[in-house]
């Protein structure tokens, strides 16, 4: 994923996603931080709900509070689907910058490092989208109607925000309210800045001063506007991502779940490193991460992420026992690295190997792999096909460098496709799948001929690559009067 609150341990490699190696890893390691919130209602209709009755999550070790009186049910709103995906929060300008050293490990030498760097701006050329921008242009690219929910500040990095997102034609759906903050000039209301910092062997280091607080940058938003939720209402797919709850209150992120379930639109999750931290965070984190595993459509995840969510060490049984924990979860998504990645829902398995590329650099890869999930999604299109997709837009991303406007193209990911470089390794995925072999269950992998074994069903790479490319070649506006 990306690029939020992150500590520098030089021996722990980047995740990828749907990308095969040809020269050493980046690394990074993300920091745990604990936010501290209080907030535990909000109003609806002129009804105020409360979320406080104690109710244990064995599944993911974590003591959840739901109400008793209120059902996470979805209603049947009539109003049309304006847009496919809308993201919430996790908006940032990322300033990409060459250093002779990555940042101090300790808390005081850190905040002095970034203090220093930011007390002289950087040149514009540095600045790039980061964050939830990343899923939303990649989403566009792939000609999906994208909108962001989430706030930028009124100084020149936020314009600089906005300029880039009109510019791939995505807007941005503030939510301040009038009344939000007193003094809209302090640095509370300044839009996040990521610091990406290159050292000369190409690690990455991550701060912002997300990093030194244990609240989130955005505490003063409060509720959600009129606005946030009609928006939310038009929208297909809400994406949230663990790097939300650096930005907003958790609380904040429950009611956009619960209001999205209310209205019919679809929920992605991706919890990311911060899982793990969250986790164990406060009360109203724990109960935000539960409910986003439980009531989230699709669910995206590491096989690394998921052993830390369910303690199960073999990738699918641990996306399965998300599966059945969830209430409304149709897939769990395993980004398997540089294997590739598994599409795990009630009926059955689906495997894709990944894409052979040069990689340039992994920010972004995840954000983009999102993306293209969505657009399988939200297209209803087979799932080998969605996973083929989705592992050739994230290799597609790390063939660049950095994110933001630099993620894939669509020219780029339909040529990456057509060369159909596929990383197959059967021995791999069929020690895997015998772990888990289910004789009622439909495996189906993805592999360039097709094979012959007992109860795994092999698609032949040229079958699903012509297929894909017709989907992908349809002109957009065709794409919007059949969705």
């Amino acid at each position: 994923m990306h690029q939020r609150t992150f500590d520098l341990n030089r021996h722990s490699p980047i995740p990828n996603y749907g990308v095969s190696y040809s020269h050493p890893l980046l690394y990074q390691n993300p920091r745990i931080r604990i936010s501290d919130f209080k907030t535990n209602c909000y109003t609806h209709h002129n009804h105020v709900i409360r979320t406080h009755v104690p109710v244990n999550c064995i599944s993911y070790g974590l003591d959840v509070s739901v109400s008793k009186h209120r059902r996470l049910s979805s209603v049947n709103f009539s109003g049309k689907k304006e847009f496919d995906v809308a993201t919430l929060g996790n908006l940032c300008v990322d300033v990409v910058l060459n250093v002779p050293n990555l940042p101090p490990s300790s808390f005081d030498e850190r905040k002095n490092y970034m203090e220093q760097l930011a007390k002289s701006p950087p040149d514009k050329k540095h600045w790039e989208a980061g964050g939830n921008c990343n899923m939303a242009i990649a989403a566009a690219r792939l000609g999906l109607r994208c909108i962001v929910i989430g706030h930028v500040g009124d100084e020149i990095y936020g314009k600089f925000l906005l300029d880039v997102l009109e510019d791939e034609g995505i807007n941005l759906i503030g939510m301040r309210e009038d009344d939000d903050i007193i003094n809209s000039s302090s640095s509370a209301y300044e839009t996040l800045l990521c610091w990406v910092l290159v050292d000369p062997l190409q690690r990455h280091g991550f701060c912002s001063r997300a990093d030194f607080s244990k609240e989130p940058a955005f505490t003063w938003l409060r509720a959600l506007s009129d606005e946030v939720k009609t928006n939310i209402q038009k929208s297909k797919v809400l994406f949230c991502n663990g790097y939300g709850f650096d930005e907003l209150p958790a609380n904040l992120i429950t009611h956009a779940l619960e209001y999205a379930v209310e209205v019919g639109t679809s929920i992605f999750f991706d919890p990311g490193p911060k899982g793990k931290s969250l986790a164990i965070g406060t009360p109203e984190e724990r109960e935000a991460l539960a409910k986003l595993l439980r009531f989230s459509d699709v669910l995206l995840l590491t096989s690394e992420e998921a052993e830390s969510m369910t303690g199960l060490d073999n990738p699918i049984a641990a996306g399965k026992e998300l599966l059945s924990k969830g209430v409304r979860t149709k897939w769990v998504i395993i980004k398997m690295g540089s294997k590739g990645s598994i599409l795990i829902t009630k009926s059955g398995i689906s495997c894709v190997p990944s894409f052979k590329v040069e990689v340039m650099d992994t920010v972004g890869c995840g954000d983009s792999f999102v993306a293209a999930i969505a657009f399988g999604y939200i297209h209803k299109m087979p799932l080998l096909h969605t996973l083929t997709i989705a592992n050739a837009v994230g290799a597609a991303t790390a063939t660049g460098c950095g994110a933001g406007r630099n993620v894939a193209n669509l020219q780029k990911v339909k040529q990456l496709i057509k060369e159909s470089n596929l990383n197959e390794d059967n021995s791999f995925w069929n020690k895997l799948l015998d772990q888990n072999l289910n004789k009622k269950e439909d495996i189906t992998i993805l592999s360039k001929t097709t094979v012959n074994n007992g109860f795994f069903k092999h698609v032949t790479l040229q079958k699903v690559v012509s297929e894909v490319l017709h989907k992908l070649e349809v002109p957009l506006a065709d794409r919007i009067l059949s969705s």
